[in-house]
């Protein structure tokens, strides 16, 4: 005998579980649309084993935030062998898509023609730096292919976050300015040392900001690439009271010349924390601008309300 609600064997009946509503459901997960342009991370500097560690870390980090991604590393300098250019990794996406999309209709199945980019440039660079910038568009352009190109991923709070971690890892800032205890070497004035020229350090002044109200000392940036400009941004904060100096590198690391950030933070008589590097938040802004450029609306976290 059955019931309306199932058999009545007695034995239970494993229904499905409704879908929670109301603010605090679990959102679905975003994951990359079938056909998505290939997001590309245009890397600066000489390649390298370590460089290419890097780029692949920021990779995995985006491609955990968003299941599917495609996502390759484009050289500015490389060598179309062991590190393929920019130019040849943007062919290559465009060509992909297109066998992807016969390969489909061969198949029989329905599938819209490609259009829009093939893939979506994401320079490696917190700031500006207009000759590396003016490079990565003569790649783009000699791809022969449909591309578009974002911004560089600062400023953003994210990255004054990402320097007070790798200040407080080199034991020249606290790692949480809420806890009760100082640390010895902990600076009182911060060099904000970036590449670019004039253009990066204005740039990098707006992080710099945000890096001054976490610590609560003074940041001023600096251009590496500028002869003196380290040291005399030294001499103004140390003008200004401070007595311990640190230089936090507002760099992810390949655009600067090796040998470049050490000589100018010895020249100024400055300790110095490591580059931004692989920091969960590059990836995190890279992926972001991937998304915003093609409209990919990214998770609300859960609990967050509605506007």
């Amino acid at each position: 005998m059955s019931t309306p609600t199932g058999p009545a064997s007695g034995l239970p009946v494993r229904m499905p579980r409704p879908r929670q509503s109301g603010r605090h459901r679990r959102p679905e997960p975003v994951v990359a649309p079938e056909g998505a342009a290939a997001l590309v991370l245009a890397v600066p500097g000489t390649p390298s084993s370590a460089t290419r560690s890097l780029a692949e870390e920021v990779i995995s980090i985006a491609r955990s935030e968003l299941p599917g991604l495609n996502a390759r590393i484009g050289y500015l300098d490389g060598d179309d062998a062991e590190y393929p250019t920019l130019s040849a990794i943007l062919t290559h996406c465009a060509a992909e898509r297109v066998a992807r999309y016969e390969q489909a209709q061969a198949a029989g199945r329905e599938v819209a023609e490609p259009e829009g980019p093939s893939a979506v440039v994401v320079p490696l660079l917190a700031g500006p730096d207009s000759a590396l910038i003016r490079r990565i568009r003569q790649a783009v352009m000699d791809s022969g292919t449909q591309v578009e190109l974002t911004d560089v991923l600062g400023p953003h709070p994210l990255l004054a976050e990402a320097l007070h971690v790798r200040l407080s890892e080199a034991g020249l800032a606290r790692a949480d300015r809420a806890r009760l205890f100082t640390v010895a070497t902990a600076a009182d004035g911060i060099v904000l040392a970036t590449v670019g020229g004039d253009e990066a350090v204005q740039a990098a002044g707006i992080t710099g900001m945000l890096l001054a109200a976490r610590l609560a000392v003074p940041v001023m940036a600096a251009a590496l690439d500028v002869e003196g400009s380290v040291a005399s941004i030294a001499e103004q904060l140390t003008g200004s009271g401070s007595v311990q100096l640190a230089v936090a590198p507002y760099l992810v690391g390949p655009e600067v010349a090796e040998g470049l950030l050490d000589a100018a933070a010895k020249e100024a008589g400055c300790a110095t924390a490591e580059p931004l590097g692989a920091y969960p938040a590059i990836g995190k802004l890279v992926l972001s601008m991937y998304m915003t450029t093609l409209g990919i609306t990214p998770v609300a976290p859960q609990g967050a309300q509605a506007h």
